[in-house]
């Protein structure tokens, strides 16, 4: 029987952490995040009580995770009944970012099309993961110019879009689960889940790594053709999509004036620009003449 987790009695010693992990109940939408979690934790030999009392910091120290990883974790672990501090989510640094090299067609390979195709859609309409895990085709309609996103929040009009959008559509088109299916972004191979299929909807985790991996493979694609004369600007920037997350990708693009889709998130956007706007400010009084 599982059941939330509760401090031990005083001068109480703690079970062993594999039966202490074993008799709770993971959090409801995020067992798999609980998951690794709780294997984290026992490589380290760390029960719950161990992990309230120090924190995720040896854990973190151990995987070399990142702030947004933390971030995660730490949620995940509240849901679950640990008494942890919250981890605030970090806001992108730098506040603004080159993106458009994410956005740009460079193969036929359809796991490339599907990740480009989500990116330039994700500037114009910058929805969360869950939102776009679980946006329709249906919801998605080209016209001569853009493509407009139809939700039940509202309308958009997002510019630049089409050609990644075409060329994805044109990959789908080969493989007739894939054209069948109604989601805009399908899973291309069946994974180890039950009812995992091709066609079928991706869960969180796999959009996130499917994200992370796009970033990593453009910024080796800047290093590779870089013309020598822009090396170290592109060197920048391909360390800087290595380290990327959609959730920084999302806040940057809302950062940089795209309306929001969701609340989560629009309260960092608005402050990064009310800060860049206060930089241009004191800029502007520190130059000359000022």
């Amino acid at each position: 029987m599982t059941g939330p987790w509760q401090t031990p009695l005083p001068e109480m010693p703690s079970p062993p952490a594999a039966r202490a992990w074993a008799r709770l109940a993971a959090p409801e939408g995020y067992e798999p995040q609980w998951r690794r979690l709780v294997d984290a934790a026992l490589e380290l030999g760390l029960g719950p009580d161990q992990l309230s009392e120090e924190g995720l910091s040896p854990i973190a120290v151990a995987r070399e995770w990142k702030p947004a990883t933390i971030a995660l974790y730490s949620k995940v672990a509240r849901y679950g009944g640990l008494a942890l501090p919250g981890a605030p989510t970090p806001e992108p640094d730098p506040v603004t970012l080159e993106l458009r090299p994410l956005t740009e067609v460079r193969g036929s390979d359809p796991e490339h099309l599907r990740a480009v195709a989500w990116c330039a859609l994700a500037l114009g309409w910058p929805g969360t993961v869950g939102q776009f895990r679980s946006l329709r085709r249906e919801q998605v309609h080209p016209s001569t110019r853009r493509l407009l996103v139809h939700t039940d929040d509202g309308r958009w009009s997002v510019p630049g879009a089409l050609t990644a959008w075409h060329a994805w559509e044109a990959a789908r088109d080969r493989y007739p689960a894939l054209a069948a299916s109604p989601w805009v972004l399908p899973a291309l191979r069946k994974g180890p889940g039950f009812g995992s299929a091709v066609g079928g909807r991706l869960s969180t985790q796999a959009l996130q790594v499917t994200f992370a991996k796009h970033a990593a493979r453009t910024a080796g694609y800047l290093r590779e053709t870089a013309p020598p004369s822009r090396r170290a600007e592109v060197e920048a920037l391909a360390v800087r999509y290595r380290e990327l997350s959609y959730d920084s990708f999302r806040r940057l693009a809302l950062a940089a004036g795209a309306a929001p889709v969701a609340a989560r998130g629009a309260v960092r956007a608005e402050r990064v620009v009310a800060r860049r706007a206060r930089a241009a400010r004191a800029e502007r009084l520190d130059g000359p003449g000022g």
